[in-house]
């Protein structure tokens, strides 16, 4: 089981969020937006934030670091096929195991939100299109769906009843934002609710991002 940072906004939660750092972060980098997110209004929510497995990174001259699977190449022609997919394969099952986790703790799928950022939005993705039993909804911000077109045939049966938001920065040098359009038009395809975003911003988060991220997170706890 991976190591986690959590955070709770109430005694006994009656929802999780699950959300996956970017490459080279850990599991504390997204912990300080949960003051800025949370509305008053809301159920009692646990915030998990795991710390992915540390891993040769190819793109960062085979230099070690947190990362959900190793990055071969940054060239964008081949950014379906950036993501090494047993790393992919790995990191899912370590989600999965979290959320079965959750549901030990008293919080059933239902009631689970996964979230990620860049590399973590990109297992969000991966994982959700797996999904057998539904989650309450994902959350991939500045990030892409790794294995492009090929994705469709991973598809989970009633996956695609899980709501999406996702979102991205005009000026991303990281993951272009074309990924993320098209991405969010391949999950579409698939049959998912997806709102999608953009902003002016580079490989970042912004305030008015977590302003709509709240707004679409009240609407999944109303609809419970």
């Amino acid at each position: 089981m991976l190591d986690t940072v959590e955070r709770q906004t109430g005694p006994q939660p009656q929802w999780s969020v699950l959300w996956l750092h970017g490459l080279g972060a850990d599991g504390h980098d997204f912990a300080p937006i949960v003051p800025d997110l949370v509305r008053a209004d809301w159920p009692a929510l646990r915030f998990v934030f795991p710390h992915a497995p540390v891993r040769a990174v190819t793109i960062n001259g085979g230099a070690r670091m947190r990362a959900w699977y190793d990055i071969r190449s940054f060239d964008r022609d081949e950014l379906d096929h950036r993501a090494d997919a047993q790393g992919v394969d790995e990191s899912v099952r370590q989600v999965e195991a979290l959320i079965a986790r959750e549901g030990e703790r008293g919080i059933p799928p239902q009631r689970v939100l996964l979230a990620g950022f860049s590399q973590g939005g990109a297992i969000t993705l991966a994982a959700g299109v797996r999904r057998a039993v539904p989650l309450a909804g994902l959350i991939g911000l500045s990030t892409y769906l790794p294995g492009g077109a090929q994705a469709a045939a991973q598809l989970g049966a009633g996956a695609n009843t899980q709501p999406l938001f996702m979102a991205h920065g005009l000026q991303d040098p990281v993951v272009p934002c074309i990924a993320g359009e098209t991405s969010a038009a391949r999950m579409r395809a698939m049959g998912f609710e997806v709102e999608w975003h953009r902003y002016p911003m580079p490989h970042s988060v912004c305030a008015q991002e977590v302003a709509d991220l709240a707004a679409w997170m009240s609407r999944r706890f109303a609809a419970r």
